[in-house]
């Protein structure tokens, strides 16, 4: 490419082109695996099943975006064409398949193969798509943007984040508008259109020409060596409080519509969903692109704990989900901390990359991310089965305008929580040691 079209950006040369579009149609397209919410009931009903037997499909979904993360992170590392082809597959091919098996469930209701086919497609092969193509674009985006790397990945992971608020509408209309067999022709057709969406992204998707991976044969670190260059317990924290954060904000997104419906807001659920979801990826955004202009990205962290113990404790004092009916203080109060826990859980999710980048640098940040992704592997199969439990052996359901609900169970979960939370913030002070370039920005104070 001649030096003219460098310097007026050739799309070739073009971060815009090459990381954030592929980035953001990778994540928009992924990020639909929370819709699922939305028509979770519908395939239950479709397909003979109960609400919670369908339930696991999600749950598996989750875990295997984390495991697959962890275990292909050298794939991506190596080759981020051939991880996000994969990602376009996996995620097209279990989407599409998922729709199959609903259809086969319809046709034979109570059929077992149905339920299984359903765990294997968006459960298995989906997740496998969800782990490739949330990891592809990440290391590519920090390269481009080499310094507003926070802004960078941001952009990406809000993409993900937003992609419930844009898809929700949209397969909602699908479900009201396609007749019979709504549900698994829904599946179909969205399939082929993230399919596409995703092979656009694949093919834009590129490093700058700059950037040297080791070839094959070249002695490159290994994860633990990388790992080991900081005392191991420094890892352990940034893992653990990773899975804190996702764990609690779980716990907590998983009975937002029950905790307002709770406090008399049955009638706008749709529309706190929709505000939740915005500030999901406005967190993701906000909080990573603030930490650019930070000396130590970790205070990320402790500002996400401390703001959470903190709207947990007041809302658990004044008992706020149970008396929150008729009360607008309490109202506010107990949305206040539901939005900011969408807030800090999309937060953590941005800013963990560029944390690790902080600490181990560049070169294997894909590995190491992926494997620190296993976090979001576990805390889906905990997070939300721990509040559920929580809620269905404490407290009572009773009538709350019209509605089934249980005040004292989805307070009770306050209590873990805010132990929980309080325990990340430890751990972010005593294990996670400053960064370098934290350590470098004190000593040229």
């Amino acid at each position: 490419m001649s030096e003219g079209a460098k310097k007026t950006g050739g799309w070739r040369t073009n971060k815009w082109i090459r990381a954030a579009i592929p980035a953001l149609l990778l994540h928009c397209s992924i990020g639909t695996v929370y819709c699922w919410s939305i028509f979770s009931q519908e395939i239950a009903d479709y397909i003979g099943f109960s609400k919670g037997a369908t339930e696991w499909a999600f749950s598996f979904a989750i875990f295997f975006l984390g495991m697959s993360a962890a275990f292909l992170g050298n794939v991506v590392e190596k080759d981020i064409h051939k991880s996000s082809l994969i990602a376009s597959i996996c995620f097209a091919l279990g989407m599409f398949g998922t729709g199959f098996f609903i259809y086969y469930g319809g046709a034979h209701k109570g059929s077992a193969l149905a339920l299984v086919g359903i765990y294997v497609c968006y459960g298995f092969i989906m997740g496998v798509g969800l782990g490739t193509g949330y990891l592809s674009p990440v290391k590519t985006l920090m390269l481009w943007f080499e310094d507003q790397k926070g802004l960078a990945t941001g952009l990406a992971v809000a993409g993900f984040g937003a992609a419930k608020a844009i898809a929700s509408p949209i397969m909602q209309k699908m479900l009201s508008g396609l007749g019979d067999g709504a549900i698994y022709k829904m599946f179909m057709i969205l399939a082929c259109v993230y399919f596409v969406m995703m092979f656009v992204g694949h093919l834009l998707l590129k490093k700058p020409e700059g950037w040297h991976e080791p070839a094959k044969g070249e002695k490159k670190p290994g994860i633990m060596e990388t790992i080991k260059t900081k005392p191991i317990l420094n890892y352990v924290g940034i893992w653990l409080m990773f899975y804190i954060n996702i764990t609690c904000g779980l716990a907590l997104i998983s009975q937002e519509k029950m905790i307002v419906k709770c406090i008399g807001l049955a009638g706008v659920v749709g529309v706190i969903s929709t505000v939740s979801a915005i500030f999901n990826a406005g967190g993701r955004l906000g909080f990573s692109a603030w930490a650019d202009h930070m000396k130590d990205r970790n205070t990320v962290y402790k500002m996400i704990f401390v703001i959470s113990i903190v709207l947990t404790a007041i809302v658990m004092v004044t008992g706020g989900i149970k008396n929150g009916d008729g009360n607008p203080v309490l109202v506010v109060l107990v949305l206040a901390l539901v939005f900011m826990v969408n807030a800090g859980y999309g937060g953590g999710f941005s800013n963990v990359p560029t944390l690790l980048s902080d600490h181990y640098g560049m070169g294997s940040i894909s590995a190491i991310h992926g494997i620190t992704l296993s976090a979001w592997a576990f805390a889906g199969l905990t997070g939300n089965q721990i509040a559920n439990f929580i809620v269905s052996k404490t407290g009572e359901f009773k009538e709350v305008h019209g509605v089934m609900v249980n005040p004292v169970g989805y307070q009770n979960v306050l209590y873990f929580t805010i132990v929980l939370y309080v325990v990340a913030l430890v751990l972010s002070i005593v294990f996670v040691r400053p960064s370098d370039k934290a350590l470098e920005a004190k000593k040229n104070k």
